[in-house]
């Protein structure tokens, strides 16, 4: 039955980090997992490797809390594979209503990650600032393109999994910024079922980075936001403020055309919306997306003070 509740768990963060805008930290303190899930990543150590190598298989096991995390993260993989197909079928249908709900999302995401800075102070707001101008430079300079290159799709890996257990960010979030939200979430997934091969290729590199950034990540995490707290969430914060034209829903995409005849987004024309049904029903969307943030954070506020409450 635990085995199955935690499964069920992970399923909810799964489907999260498949949706730009939410985070599966977010979806994992709500269900009550996160600071159990953070000890058992954590205990991915050198004494970890030590039973597993010296044939210490129960202790090795209860070590890692080995059920639980093969629960979550089993839920995890069923969801992204599952979900993947819904969002590529309605990237190609319905975009203008996806990136709507995206929109919302976002929007709503950036008071809650910007609440949690404890004071806002003058070196806190030059952090926002600079993560601001820097996710501007990206979304109008240079915006980000898909990049097939091993070692980039480990990097991808590595940023995606660490934003994916931080509350508040969101790691198929941090895909798309980098270019490969559609390349790694959607196609690759898409390819286990009609070509293993090549969906192999895409995802090892990202598996890769996954893991051994999960396990960094989950050691570094409490060190750094202990030490800097408010400049890392401000400049979180401002990234993901400046970052809001990329998910802009409607734009056109500008399409470059490479030698192999592959197309590449190299930019996008931005427009302002006409006011008709479909505005309409997007404005409806990004509102709904909205109020998903607004219930999870609310949700994951309420899960907090009840755990922290003194018995």
């Amino acid at each position: 039955m635990n085995f199955l509740s935690n499964f069920l768990k992970g399923m909810g963060m799964g489907a999260a980090n498949v949706i730009p805008g939410v985070s599966g930290g977010t979806i994992a303190l709500i269900t009550g997992i996160f600071e159990r899930l953070i000890n058992s990543i954590k205990s991915c150590n050198l004494t970890a490797l030590k039973l597993l190598f010296t044939g210490k298989w129960k202790a090795f096991a209860e070590h890692l809390d080995l059920k639980f995390l093969v629960a979550v993260f089993l839920g995890i993989a069923v969801a992204i594979l599952s979900v993947a197909k819904l969002f590529k079928f309605l990237f190609a249908n319905y975009p203008v209503y996806i990136w709507a709900f995206f929109f919302g999302l976002i929007l709503a995401s950036i008071y809650y990650v910007g609440r949690t800075v404890n004071k806002w102070s003058l070196g806190s707001i030059v952090f926002f600032l600079v993560g601001t101008g820097i996710a501007l430079c990206i979304a109008f300079g240079t915006p980000a393109q898909e990049n097939h290159n091993f070692v980039y799709l480990m990097l991808c890996g590595v940023a995606g999994t660490c934003s994916m257990i931080l509350p508040g960010l969101s790691g198929s979030y941090v895909l798309l910024l980098m270019g490969n939200y559609e390349y790694v979430m959607i196609d690759a997934v898409d390819l286990l079922t009609t070509s293993p091969v090549e969906a192999v290729k895409i995802l090892l590199p990202v598996v890769i980075g996954a893991v051994v950034g999960l396990i960094a990540f989950a050691h570094l995490l409490s060190w750094i936001f202990k030490r800097f707290h408010d400049q890392t969430v401000a400049l979180l914060t401002g990234f993901i403020l400046g970052s809001l034209p990329i998910i802009w829903p409607w734009k056109t995409a500008i399409t470059t055309v490479l030698k192999d005849g592959s197309e590449k987004v190299s930019g996008y024309h931005w427009q302002w919306p006409a006011i008709n049904g479909e505005f309409f029903i997007a404005l409806v969307i990004i509102i709904l997306g909205a109020a998903i943030i607004i219930f999870t954070e609310n949700m994951a506020t309420k899960k907090e003070k009840t755990t922290n409450k003194p018995q």
